[in-house]
Parts: C-alpha cells; sequence; structure tokens
C-alpha cells in the first residue's frame, strides 16, 4: 500500500512569518510519535508567493485520519497548551488548503 503525503498551504502574511515558523518550532516532537507518521518538512517560500509548505507523509489515510482526529485537534483546540492568558493566539495564517497525495514513485540517493 503506497504512503500517502499531505501538503497543507497556508497564506502567511509577511509580518506573521516569524511567528508561524517559532510555532512550529515549539511544537516539535507532537506529530513524530504519532502512529503510521513517517515524515515532516515546513518549507518557506523563497519568492514570488507567501505560501509557506507543510508536507507530511503518512503509511496510510487511516493514520492521517486518526491524527487529526486525534493529537493533532486536541493541539488546534487549546488541550495542549499554546494559549496565553487564557486566549488562543491568533492564527499566523490568513488562508489554509489541504493538498493529497499518493505516493507512486520515489527515489533516494545511490549509497
Amino acid at each position: 500500500m503506497p504512503s500517502v503525503v499531505k501538503i497543507n498551504v497556508l497564506t502567511v502574511p509577511a509580518e506573521q512569518r516569524e511567528v508561524l515558523e517559532k510555532r512550529f518550532a515549539s511544537r516539535a516532537g507532537a506529530v513524530e510519535g504519532s502512529d503510521g507518521f513517517e515524515w515532516f518538512e515546513l518549507l518557506r517560500p523563497v519568492e514570488g508567493t507567501d505560501q509557506y509548505l507543510v508536507y507530511t507523509r503518512w503509511r496510510s489515510e487511516e493514520d492521517f485520519q486518526a491524527w487529526m482526529n486525534g493529537s493533532m485537534r486536541a493541539a488546534h483546540e487549546g488541550g495542549a497548551g499554546g494559549t496565553e492568558g487564557g486566549e488562543r493566539p491568533r492564527p499566523a495564517a490568513s488562508g489554509s488548503t489541504l493538498w493529497s497525495f499518493e505516493v507512486v514513485q520515489q527515489a533516494s540517493p545511490r549509497g
């Protein structure tokens, strides 16, 4: 069964880039222990766009959905800290789109 890739496309205004990156840095380890998790990357735009890409790879769609409905939801609802004075911090991104893919081919460097 092929892995699945989820790319969350976040539109981030220039003045919010540092905030977004710090929030991702502070969540280090939040997804790594999830069943079926294979890879994570936060991709910063270099030029021509204000969209960050949050790349995750999962063993299966079911594993991704279990994470979405479990620890990810709790973290985004304030269950895993991240609140200031009891208030939820304002989102750093002004928009979000989720792209889904199946891995049909892959390669790694020859050793």
